[in-house]
């Protein structure tokens, strides 16, 4: 086991896949020359050349569009996107091509790509660059959608999402960039649509994922001080989505609260409380929380942001109203 950053272990898990296949490249906006925005390409233009690692323009359209159009002839493309804020400009080729093009061809194409970088907020950025896109694209058929919140899994989950035959979204996050973890020497993958139980309990399920999974284990191990135990599960993929780890969970603790950095409209916390009470009704002592932020674009201002992000306050607050607890 050797401690590398979040940073290290993307270029870790691309450079490995690139060994093998020659078919795979990397392509996006100051990928090579400037080793990637977050410097998550360091070393790999050194390795595989300006053939196989693309310093793109400023049109995500062009590049995205030109990605796809690649995989459709054989090759295993890796999209950058500096911020998937900008991937907006490119969501036409996504969702009306690489998500759709298996079916609207009989089977006769797969797209084997994987469209990467940050989501939701990175502190003072703005309301146009603070937005988490998870449940749009976990919205569309033909997309899979992950959600890594640590190094360990960031790099499994890479590594598999690159192998993928079908476009896959990788959602990562400026904040964790810099983050430390023990990672094996060996190789390993970890398999899209499973969820992780963090940590186990007894008498609430919490459930979250992305860099706001810190603020959940947080919430946990601060409960637990006051003899609360909360079961935290980290979903890693929101589409596909692990019902069943969370229906087991439901059905120990009886409670569950779901804490997203995201719009509370059609939110992933959304789709998964129609689940449980669908599923699992007659196991809930207490009605579903849902944290997420407010409806409401994200501020510029410091102080407001701080009032906009879901507070560790917040969190604990709802899980113990889900037991009766008065906080």
């Amino acid at each position: 086991m050797k401690e590398y950053t979040f940073r290290e272990v993307i270029a870790q898990a691309m450079s490995e896949e690139m060994r093998k296949d020659e078919s795979i490249y990397l392509v996006g906006e100051e990928v090579a020359e400037y080793n990637g925005a977050y410097k998550a390409s360091k070393g790999m233009l050194d390795e595989f050349g300006p053939k196989r690692v693309i310093d793109a323009p400023i049109a995500e359209l062009g590049f995205t569009g030109i990605a796809v159009g690649s995989a459709m002839n054989g090759n295993r493309p890796i999209v950058e996107y500096m911020t998937f804020n900008f991937s907006m400009v490119a969501i036409d080729q996504i969702i009306n091509n690489a998500a759709k093009m298996y079916q609207m061809s009989g089977g006769q194409w797969n797209i084997p790509i994987v469209f990467r970088g940050p989501t939701a907020s990175a502190g003072q950025l703005g309301a146009t660059h603070s937005q988490a896109f998870e449940s749009w694209y976990a919205n569309c058929p033909g997309l899979k959608v992950v959600v890594p919140s640590n190094p360990y899994d960031a790099k499994g989950l890479l590594k598999t999402a690159i192998q993928d035959n079908d476009p896959v979204i990788f959602m990562e996050s400026e904040q964790m960039y810099g983050d430390k973890m023990e990672i094996p020497e060996e190789e390993y993958y970890i398999p899209i649509g499973k969820a992780d139980i963090k940590k186990e309990g007894k008498d609430v399920t919490l459930v979250s994922f992305g860099k706001i999974m810190k603020l959940a284990m947080q919430a946990a191990a601060d409960l637990e001080k006051d003899g609360i135990s909360v079961e935290v599960i980290d979903l890693r993929t929101v589409r596909p989505l692990d019902y069943d780890t969370i229906l087991e969970s439901v059905k120990k603790t009886n409670r569950l609260v779901i804490l997203e950095e995201a719009w509370p409209f059609a939110s992933v916390a959304s789709e998964i409380t129609y689940m449980v009470q669908q599923k699992a009704f007659d196991y809930l002592d207490a009605p579903i929380k849902r944290i997420t932020t407010p409806d409401a674009p994200a501020p510029y201002s410091a102080a407001l942001f701080a009032e906009w992000f879901p507070k560790l306050e917040k969190v604990k607050e709802e899980i113990k109203k889900a037991m009766y607890i008065k906080a």
